[in-house]
């Protein structure tokens, strides 16, 4: 009974809907349970007298005895609902509404609950979810459903009075048992489902539990009035509840295998993405296997910081010489050996895994039928790009898409659906059960002289186990590996062709695109223009990889580094040619220097050309500050790398024609004004410590 606090800005949004549907109904009462007033209590009770609901508090005072230090529990509010429909049980034509009430509000009126009551045609309707919850050793006794969500929550139910007391009239239960459980076995007994007349709420028509399907519910506006609504259904459900964190322990426990077989670059994103999955980290257990001497401090580091967040955790490193078949089936064998291993999801490095819920098991058993045995996440190249997509495997279960024998067929690009393919890779994820029961061999990644991967489907295939894909939805896309060198300090600083949107995400500033909108953009002088561009990574890694080449020296013409150019007021500095990294360097000025440029100074187009692009070094002791002077460019771009106040002080530029001066550099944050004739400027003194700013004269 704990309040999810993301009702709270809900909540008053909801209430700002209009009152045409708050018409109170006699035929309608509301009970809910509440020990004490709480602030999410106070909260459902201004919904409710918002929309004009005739609400009966049970248990207000009561000491609360229905397991709240544990996941299961509630048989308090059973007893007390037991208690209160003595005096209801003969009224035929009254239909009561049972709800939580710490972490429910309410988006509409009785009027429209009554008619959705009524046009589910059952006298007992109960909240529908996606999780399973707390046994799911009861998961196949569930009637199977084409639509919607299939697991009963008890956290909202709607009835008849009598029907309702034949519900709660077997409770003898103690206050600490579980209320979910109760109300599951009987709606899971085919005949006491049929004599009470229950259905579940499978589309969220009356009620939306938000533990597991915040993706799935968004906020509409219109005409000035507000509605949850649920995109997957097309619902506008009327009781919303806030249930949630409290049933991680009922998920099962899924074991997570990673293989870095390869130099592979953006690895700090594939971990960061790995702790954004929106899955409890305590119900995962984590297999590392790194073949690449290369990245050994990059996986150590991960485990270092967020290894005690999961269950277990097992590395297997590249000292151990390990093969990547023999790795493949070590993973596999974990899972396959601990019985309470629910699930084996096995991920290489270059996935780009995006979807947050792709591990979630209720959002995976309602995208398989109930025949699959083991669900696979698959990847095909798709128009040219590379896609990811939920696929499941099954031999009891085959969609219309045929494969036969080792004939291959191609995989339409529409209608999505689930297709029977040969051959998956890179990601998957396998039911403990399958690798217990019909994958039980314990080599699955050796077959003649086949590659892991291709090794895996034959053996599968040779199970007569089919793998099906699903077109549904994409979770992520396959990183290009095909030229990653590991010969600079920072690798994925030269990752911008091949792999463009991982570049875009690790080293491009979150509010770039805001800026590009035309918002955080400002004028701290006339005609400079000042915007988010480069992220605190990006900046750092610069620096470093500037200092790691270590040769730092004053400009002139006569030096070929500097592309032909010539530097009007020499700095000490290096270019980017000197690292190699100038076709890189010219390609972010095209995609994101030049859109920018375009949109600040209209009818000016760019190609981005320059002679130099160079990081520039300021200290009090070597070169503190730069005489007034013209760039030779037609605009100009200054990067601040580092932090004023924090790394250095003193600094900033000083325009002499404007006498204007920005003293506070933001790190991250780019300067971009014009260079020849009109910004005559000055770099100011840094007093103290080392400034760093990247510098690019474009158009000469």
């Amino acid at each position: 009974m704990r309040p999810l606090l993301l009702l709270a800005p809900l909540a008053w949004l909801l209430l700002a809907e209009a009152k045409g549907d708050a018409q109170p109904e006699d035929s309608l009462l509301v009970l809910t349970v509440a020990t004490r007033e709480t602030e999410g209590f106070r909260r459902f009770k201004r919904s409710a007298q918002f929309f004009n609901y005739k609400i009966q508090v049970l248990g207000l005072g009561e000491d609360w005895n229905g397991g709240q230090e544990t996941p299961a529990g509630g048989g308090q509010k059973v007893r007390l609902l037991k208690k209160a429909l003595e005096k209801h049980s003969d009224k035929e034509n009254l239909v009561i509404l049972f709800t939580d009430s710490y972490d429910v509000v309410f988006a509409s009126g009785p009027r429209e609950l009554l008619k959705k009551f009524r046009q589910a045609k059952s006298q007992v309707v109960f909240s529908a979810e996606e999780l399973i919850y707390p046994d799911r050793r009861l998961e196949a006794k569930y009637p199977v459903v084409s639509d919607g969500k299939r697991f009963l929550g008890s956290g909202g139910f709607i009835g008849y009075a009598p029907n309702l007391s034949k519900l709660v009239s077997e409770w003898e239960g103690q206050d600490s048992d579980s209320d979910q459980l109760f109300y599951t076995r009987i709606f899971l007994d085919p005949k006491k489902r049929e004599r009470i007349n229950i259905t579940l709420d499978h589309r969220c028509r009356i009620f939306q539990n938000l533990d597991g399907a915040l993706d799935e519910v968004v906020l509409k506006f219109e005409m000035g009035h507000v509605r949850a609504r649920n995109l997957a259904h097309d619902t506008l459900p009327v009781v919303i509840h806030g249930n949630g964190p409290t049933k991680d322990e009922a998920l099962p426990v899924v074991l997570v295998g990673v293989f870095i077989e390869q130099p592979t670059p953006f690895l700090s994103l594939f971990f960061r993405r790995l702790l954004r999955l929106r899955y409890p980290q305590k119900q995962i257990r984590l297999f590392i296997h790194n073949h690449v001497r290369h990245h050994k401090a990059q996986v150590e580091q991960f485990l270092t910081e967020h290894g005690d967040k999961y269950q277990s955790v097992k590395l297997v490193g590249p000292e151990t010489r390990v093969a990547s078949a023999d790795a493949r089936n070590m993973g596999a064998d974990l899972c396959r050996q601990d019985r309470s291993c629910s699930c084996y999801f096995s991920m290489d490095a270059e996935i780009a895994l995006k979807f947050p819920y792709t591990t979630k098991y209720g959002r995976l058993q309602s995208e398989i039928q109930k025949d699959c045995l083991i669900v696979i996440v698959g990847s095909w190249t798709q128009g040219g790009g590379t896609k990811s997509a939920l696929s499941c495997s099954s031999r009891l279960w085959s969609p219309l898409s045929l494969t036969l024998s080792d004939q291959w067929l191609p995989l339409p690009l529409s209608p999505s659906g689930v297709w029977n393919v040969p051959y998956i890779s890179s990601v998957y994820l396998i039911k403990g059960s399958a690798l217990r029961g019909e994958l039980q061999q314990k080599d699955l990644f050796h077959h003649s002289k086949l590659d892991p991967d291709m090794s895996f489907c034959a053996n599968i295939r040779q199970q007569d186990t089919f793998m099906f894909l699903t077109n549904r939805h994409t979770f992520g896309h396959l990183l290009s590996l095909d030229s990653y060198k590991t010969t600079h300090l920072h690798n994925d600083l030269w990752e911008v062709f091949n792999n463009p949107e991982d570049w875009k995400e690790k080293y491009i500033h979150e509010n770039y695109t805001q800026a590009l909108e035309g918002k955080l953009v400002e004028t701290p002088c006339p005609d400079v223009y000042w915007f988010p561009i480069f992220t605190e990574t990006a900046c750092d890694e610069l620096v470093e990889e500037m200092e790691h080449f270590g040769q730092w020296s004053v400009g002139d013409n006569k030096d070929n580094r500097i592309q032909g150019g010539y530097e009007n007021v020499p700095t000490i500095d290096i270019h980017m040619n000197q690292i190699g990294f100038e076709r890189e360097w010219h390609k972010f000025l095209v995609e994101y220097v030049a859109p920018m440029t375009e949109k600040l100074y209209p009818g000016y187009y760019t190609r981005a050309q320059f002679d130099l692009a160079f990081v520039v070094r300021y200290k009090p002791d070597e070169q503190p500050s730069l005489m007034p002077h013209h760039d030779a460019s037609t605009f100009t771009i200054n990067i601040a790398l580092n932090r004023v106040g924090v790394d250095y002080e003193g600094g900033g530029c000083r325009f002499l024609r404007y006498n204007c001066s920005i003293r506070a550099p933001r790190k991250g944050w780019t300067l971009l004004h014009p260079g020849r004739l009109t910004h005559y400027h000055e770099g100011l003194p840094t007093t103290k410590g080392t400034r760093y700013i990247a510098v690019s004269f474009v158009d000469p």
